[in-house]
């Protein structure tokens, strides 16, 4: 069986409607900000805590909505799955790295409307499961 982390991560949109990934020190992938919730952190609370600490974005844990929790390969972590409940944060952000970040960088989700190709560097949550879930909202 392989092993799981459990994360919780946000998916932030800039005025632009990109979604905001994030890149950590000695990785190569771009994920969500997010990350392990801390001993009984809800999993709204640490995504709440994990934005402000990652990408310097404030958001009331109450306004967060909850999209879904997905299993997926971990991006960085060989034989590894991540178990991730992932939330929205309504509204427009901007966003810098911050803590373990060494980049960011906007989705441009018209962009895969259009058809053009997924950047090969996103890790297998959003590809597998978020940006499907994303293009069937926008529809």
């Amino acid at each position: 069986m392989k092993a799981r982390i459990v994360v919780s991560a946000v998916c932030v949109f800039d005025d632009a409607g990109r979604l905001l990934t994030v890149r950590k020190r000695g990785t190569s992938m771009f994920m969500h900000p997010g990350g392990k919730p801390e001993p009984g952190e809800t999993a709204v609370l640490a995504a709440a805590r994990e934005l402000q600490e990652e990408v310097g974005i404030v958001v009331d844990p109450r306004e967060l909505e909850l999209m879904g929790v997905w299993i997926a390969d971990a991006a960085n972590e060989a034989a590894t799955d991540i178990e991730a409940t992932v939330f929205t944060a309504s509204g427009t952000w901007t966003a810098h790295p911050s803590a373990e970040i060494a980049e960011i960088r906007w989705l441009d989700l018209a962009a895969l409307d259009r058809g053009e190709p997924l950047p090969a560097d996103l890790a297998p949550l959003l590809t597998d499961h978020i940006l499907p879930e994303l293009a069937a909202l926008r529809r």
